[in-house]
């Protein structure tokens, strides 16, 4: 212990203590009382000033031997204190003092003493030690300040010597070897190991004064230099920090760093276990596993519209809704990109995944709050039974995923179970899609047009998209269309049709024929942010005028709880374009959506138009209300002449339908402008 000087006095002794001091004062051994709270000796004999090399007791006892303290030596002196406080505890130790900066190697026994103000001290005799050499000394000092836990033990297991870092690292003095560890079983591993070979090193959780931690323990019979019996020499290192490193790094390795969700190796491991409880179960109550797919519809169109932290956030929430919606016990994990699964074992398991499909939907349907701006979003689930539908991982996996593509193709946002014959299905869509790709980048797509009949001229026309197969000719839009928007690139082929209706519209009308073309606008379309700046960078591009386009738009897309829709119409109305609502009346036919959004033409679907008699009022309640917000009806699917009287007879002007001509590309069209 080093020291230094300061203007402290000693404290006076009370009457006993005063007896014992002036008893002390008359032995030749140095001794002092050393207050442990204070870091200052509070009184010394005559050889303990010596020791210390100083000229008077006051003078001794002003020192503050706490500045040059080091922590392992603090750390050994309240160890001492807590101990003299438990009991009659004593201790012989060598200890090298530096009175002077000079070292002095005493063994000390050290005893409590208890100061006149109630406070545990030290009572410390010394005895200087002979001859020793510099490696013996310096191995007590390194046995004192060594972060590493040396302690050694009796061949049962009671502590005979703890160094400080051992003595700081137990709950309590007299603890044994085997109260160390946290599992009975640790003890019993240690211990054959030191039967057989005489020594052992193991990882293993171990009780501590501040909790449990993972220490490297290392223990070996050695004799006990006092009494010469067999003894256990055991050191400890901590490695709690590697082991929590390891654990998170085998955490990490399971879990998807975005959701804290399991991962699909997680997932793949689960399922065994599953398995097992599957084969194990009894006959008369056999349990089933499943293995159940959920795809998020159209995630791709949030991704692209509001960003990829948006998309983040989707995934984030939605994963804490799926825990919310299974049962304790069942594994949900993210199999990456907007694809989540869960794992679950019941006796009639088709049941309870009906079930949790109905929380699930449910759990989704709510709104989500991304980036400032609500969201809604739906999930396609496909599930497979083990052992119906296969007996390991891999198959049942494929074939929820076949079942999932099903519910997909049946329209989104529902549960299907896997069907045998599924794979076939699942092949030709690969291909198709696998066709639709390179149909996008070869532009395989073509315009038809249907005529847009007046008062006896055509003023304008639809542009319907169609598809040039190179082997399967010319490909409906109901055949394509709903794969495209499941394989997200219905934007791409949405950008394809504007182009090609904008260079077209510019060319009949340099042929004479100003005409007005109208195109649908898609969904994924609509939201998309980018969508006003691509329509305005068309339009200078090709030349087209903003008048000679009309976009139309259904119910469905106005349906955001913000005001996005309604924004994107103003600007669309800010270039010059002219906004239909299409298919009005077979959607949710809000009325507020005609006096809130800038339309200019409303679109009277043909169930309108081709009602029977006694259903035709509605009709004419829709022709009263564009006359009076000022909208432009067009009567869609107008097939005969009676149709075209009566719907004239409303005051509708405008007609679409085969009464006039189908869809017609473009030379049978410029055939049918010719003709009058």
């Amino acid at each position: 212990m080093r020291n230094t000087r300061s203007g402290a006095a000693p404290v006076a002794p009370c009457e006993h203590e005063a007896i014992a001091l002036r008893a002390f004062a008359r032995l030749q051994m140095p001794i002092w009382i050393f207050d442990i709270d204070r870091s200052r000796i509070h009184w010394a004999n005559a050889p303990a000033l010596q020791v210390w090399r100083a000229s008077s007791l006051p003078e001794l006892c002003a020192r503050d031997m706490g500045r040059d303290m080091s922590a392992s030596v603090a750390t050994r002196l309240a160890q001492y204190q807590a101990d003299f406080q438990c009991g009659d505890a004593t201790f012989n130790e060598q200890w090298t003092i530096y009175p002077g900066g000079k070292p002095v190697p005493l063994h000390v026994h050290y005893s409590g003493w208890a100061l006149p103000d109630g406070r545990m001290a030290m009572l410390c005799q010394g005895e200087r030690v002979g001859t020793q050499s510099p490696e013996s000394l310096r191995s007590v000092e390194a046995l004192l300040h060594t972060p590493m836990m040396i302690a050694l033990y009796t061949l049962e297991g009671a502590p005979l010597w703890r160094n400080p870092a051992s003595r700081s690292s137990v709950r309590d003095a007299r603890e044994t070897l085997s109260q160390r560890f946290v599992q009975e079983q640790a003890w019993q591993q240690l211990a054959a190991a030191l039967a057989h070979a005489g020594e052992a090193t193991l990882t293993m959780a171990v009780h501590t004064s501040a909790g449990q931690s993972w220490h490297e323990v290392s223990a070996r019979r050695r004799l006990d230099a006092v009494t010469g019996e067999a003894a256990l020499l055991v050191s400890e290192t901590d490695v709690t920090p590697l082991k929590q490193s390891e654990a998170q790094a085998l955490y990490l390795s399971d879990h998807d760093s975005l959701t804290d969700l399991p991962n699909r190796a997680y997932a793949q491991r689960a399922f065994e276990r599953l398995a097992m409880q599957v084969a194990q179960s009894p006959a008369a109550q056999p349990l089933q596993a499943a293995v159940v797919i959920i795809d998020l519809d159209h995630f791709k169109d949030i991704n692209d519209s509001w960003g990829h932290a948006a998309g983040d956030q989707l995934l984030q929430q939605v994963a804490q809704r799926l825990r919310g919606a299974v049962r304790h016990g069942d594994i949900v994990a993210r199999f990456g990109g907007d694809e989540f699964i869960v794992l679950l074992c019941a006796p009639q398991v088709r049941d309870e995944i009906a079930h949790i499909h109905l929380r699930l939907r449910e759990a989704l349907s709510q709104p989500y709050a991304l980036e400032g701006r609500q969201a809604r979003v739906t999930a396609t689930v496909g599930a497979s039974v083990l052992p119906d539908h296969g007996s390991d991982f891999a198959t049942l996996l494929q074939h929820a995923d076949l079942a999932m593509y099903r519910a997909k193709a049946a329209g989104r946002d529902s549960l299907s179970f896997y069907q045998p014959g599924s794979t076939e299905q699942l092949r030709a869509r690969t291909e198709l899609e696998d066709d639709l790709r390179q149909a996008l980048a070869r532009r395989e797509f073509m315009l038809f047009y249907q005529p847009r009949v007046g008062s006896g001229r055509t003023d304008g026309a639809e542009a319907l998209v169609r598809w040039r197969h190179p082997v399967r000719g010319l490909v409906m839009p109901g055949d394509f269309i709903p794969v495209l928007e499941s394989m997200g690139r219905m934007r791409e082929l949405g950008r394809q049709v504007l182009e090609m209706a904008a260079r077209q519209q510019v060319a009949w009308r340099g042929a004479g024929w100003p005409l007005q073309l109208s195109i649908n606008l898609s969904s994924s379309e609509f939201e998309d942010p980018a969508l006003v700046d691509e329509l305005q960078q068309t339009l200078a591009r090709t030349g087209c005028a903003a008048a000679a386009l009309e976009l139309e738009i259904t119910e469905s897309m106005l349906l955001a709880d913000d005001d996005r829709p309604l924004a994107t119409l103003r600007a669309l109305r800010g270039l010059g374009v002219s906004i239909a609502l299409d298919d009005f009346g077979t959607g949710y036919s809000n009325l507020a959506y005609l006096q809130r959004f800038p339309f200019s033409t409303l679109k009277i679907d043909r169930r309108f138009v081709q009602a029977p008699g006694h259903e035709r009022v509605l009709t004419a309640a829709i022709v009263s209300l564009c006359r009076a917000l000022k909208l432009r009806p067009v009567a869609e699917g107008v097939e005969t002449a009676e149709q075209h009287r009566w719907l004239r007879s409303l005051g509708i002007q405008e007609f679409q339908g085969y009464h006039f001509a189908r869809p017609l590309d473009v030379a049978a069209f410029e055939d049918y402008l010719r003709a009058g």
